[in-house]
Parts: C-alpha cells; structure tokens; sequence
C-alpha cells in the first residue's frame, strides 16, 4: 500500500465522533447540527429538471473535456462575474465533478517530485488541500489566519528561502472556516509573489456567491490577474462550485478555469483518472449557471440566518463581522473549544465543529483554530435561532 496514507489525519468529523461517542444528549430537545457545510436550502429546480430531461444521454460515455456548451456558459458566467476579457472556454475552462476532486486531482498534477515540494495552505484549512499535498509527495506549509491578520494568511511574513520550495500555493476567499474575503490588492501581492519566486496560485472560490452586501460581491484570483492585464492568467486557477451556489452539493459539478498551460496537463491527468461529468449533470449545470436569480434568493436566506444568529450571539461571543460564506467562526469564552463542544452536545444537544479540529501548529508553534467554534448556518431561520439560543445559554451559564 501506499505509505503516504500512513500521512493523512482522521477528517474532523471523525476525531467530532469519536468527542461525542460517550455523551448522553437531552432527550427532550431535539438534536441541530451546526457541522457539516452541506447547504439545506432547496436545490435549484430548473436544474432538476434539466437532470430529469436529459437522463437517456446516461447511455454515453461524456467526454474529459465537457460539452462545448458547458464551457461557454461557464466561460460566460465568470467573464460577467469577475470582469474577465476573453476567457476561452476551449482552453482555459474544465468542468469537474466538484472542488474536492478537482483540488487533489490538480495538487498532484502540478507537484513536482523531483525536487523539494512545499505546498503553502491557510491555517485553518479545508483538509483535501493537506491530504492532496501529502499524496502527491509534498509537504504542507501552515501559513495561520488568525484576528492579527483578518483571519487571512499574511504571505509577506514567509521568509524568501522558504518560497524557495513553494510550488504551489492554496488561498479559499471566502475562507473556510473563517468567512474572510482577499481584497483584489492581497491577490495582485501574491500574483507578484508568484512571478518572484515561480509557483502556482490555486484560489478555491466555491463560496464566492454567497455574500451578505449585495454591493461588494467577493474579488477573484482571475479578476485581479484582468486588473493587471494578465489575460493568459498565468500561474494562475480558480476552482467554482453548483455545491453552494445553487444547494446542490450531490450534483458534484463545477470547474477549475485559468492558465491554459495549467489546464492542459490537468485535463490529459483526468482523462487517465476518469471522472468526465456524466452529459445529464452537464445539461443540469448549464442551467444553473445560466441563472441568477435562484442565487440571489439563496443570499437573502442566508443573510436572514445571520442576522438572527448575531442578534443571539453578539451579547456573549466575540467572532468576525461576516462578509460571505455560511459560517460563523466565534470564540469560545474560556478559550477550551472541546471542552465547550462536549457541554454543547451533551447539555443542549447542538453539535457544532471545534476550530482546533481544522487547524495545525503554525510556524509558531500554536493552532490558530483553537478556542474557536465554527458554525455552519445551513439548516431553516428556525432551528439556527433555536440552536444560538442555545448556545448563549450555555455562555450565560458559565
């Protein structure tokens, strides 16, 4: 077998379990998780029905590549997003069967093993980017995002030797757990960095569209390359999903877009690992992406869920001014976020994620996760009022 495997970590959810295996919840408040970032919103219907219409076109083999009129809609959705000029859906556009394929399939597409490979990731993280790196041969580097640095990774503050291995750099705007949106100015610095010192930036986006300020939509890693006239977006690529967007996280649809030199190796990569999207979700997305205004619904869901979390929680935790995503990332009074995920279980049957579960020992030694909860706002208002309820009763408690 692989000895890489040996490498991974247990996912959160398992080390979540195996906290919550022994204890005893009330049995007379009914259970609310906060856990998993699986939206529960509605899925985009006209996307159903475009699954439903097209299911005889299962009976062919899809191709690597996708239909041609999968790529243009989603060439056109991004030039319009992000203000891109002549994105080419031929060769700078993928679909893929969602970001987690596609970030562990590129990671070991793009690591170089003959030489030294550190793979530069936001601490706290999303676990593929860690687990794909070590299966490819590198080695993560834990750059922390804590309330310092606006909860982002701050890349001035890495040493030039140590870019000197760097070959690939991960950045999730808006973060995952944190919220945290990159200005344009923090993508153009890393876009500099990375003409420097010759890595490539991987900028996972598939929370891009949900926003609470209808005005200041989320930047992009292709936007600040088209502010700079890099139109060949090189060393560059952006990863974009259905998954939230559009409330279908089983549809697994979504695609990688940038440096066509990038692409073509990653494409001629998936075509031996064979996950061509089936034609039937291919049509489903070209109707998801093509519409707007199901998503704009779903941010007006999204920003009713915070507002009535904040009204809750505000009094008694202190966590960032949400700007996108559907997480919320407070602190935890005390500063023991197992301890207080146990309580939360066992004395209000609230399951919520332990910050310290999604982080590592940065470059100074601490878990930037650590004494933070995150909360994933995706379930109905009511159950998420309830549950904050809850979770301020236990804070007032003590």
């Amino acid at each position: 077998m692989n000895p890489d495997l040996d490498a991974l970590h247990p996912y959160p959810f398992e080390k979540l379990a195996a906290l919550k295996a022994r204890l005893s919840p009330p049995s007379d408040l009914a259970h609310i998780p906060l856990t998993i970032g699986e939206p529960q919103h509605a899925p985009y219907a006209a996307a159903l029905e475009a699954l439903h219409a097209h299911q005889a076109e299962f009976a062919r083999y899809p191709a690597t590549a996708g239909l041609p009129a999968l790529r243009e809609t989603i060439a056109s959705w991004a030039s319009q997003r992000f203000g891109l000029e002549g994105l080419d859906p031929e060769s700078q556009v993928l679909p893929v069967n969602g970001t987690r394929e596609a970030i562990f399939a590129f990671v070991q597409t793009a690591l170089d093993r003959s030489r030294a490979a550190q793979v530069a990731v936001p601490n706290p993280f999303y676990q593929i980017y860690e687990g794909a790196t070590l299966l490819a041969g590198g080695q993560p580097l834990y750059l922390d995002c804590t309330a310092d640095n606006g909860f982002r990774p701050d890349f001035s503050a890495v040493p030039a030797d140590t870019w000197r291995d760097v070959q690939l750099v991960f950045i999730c705007s808006p973060g995952n757990p944190t919220g945290a949106v990159t200005p344009l100015d923090e993508f153009k610095q890393l876009i500099a960095l990375a003409d420097e010192h010759d890595f490539i930036i991987a900028s996972d986006e598939c929370y891009s569209e949900l926003y609470l300020d209808e005005a200041t939509p989320p930047p992009g890693l292709l936007q600040a390359c088209a502010a700079l006239g890099r139109h060949d977006y090189q060393r560059c690529v952006v990863f974009h999903s259905l998954s939230k967007r559009s409330n279908l996280p089983g549809l697994r649809s979504g695609f990688v877009a940038g440096d066509a030199d990038l692409l073509t190796p990653f494409k001629r990569y998936r075509t031996y690992h064979g996950c061509a999207m089936s034609l039937p979700l291919q049509h489903a997305s070209i109707a998801a992406w093509q519409d707007e205004a199901h998503v704009l619904a779903n941010r007006e869901a999204y920003r009713e869920k915070f507002a009535a979390v904040t009204a809750e929680l505000a009094p008694v935790m202190d966590f960032p001014t949400p700007e996108a995503s559907f997480y919320l990332w407070p602190a935890v009074p005390g500063g023991d976020d197992i301890a207080f995920t146990q309580r939360l279980y066992e004395e209000m049957n609230v399951s919520v994620l332990p910050g310290s579960l999604m982080g590592r020992l940065g470059l100074n030694g601490v878990n930037p996760g650590s004494g933070r909860l995150r909360l994933a706002l995706v379930a109905e208002v009511a159950p998420t009022r309830e549950a904050a309820k809850r979770i301020r009763r236990l804070v007032e408690r003590g």
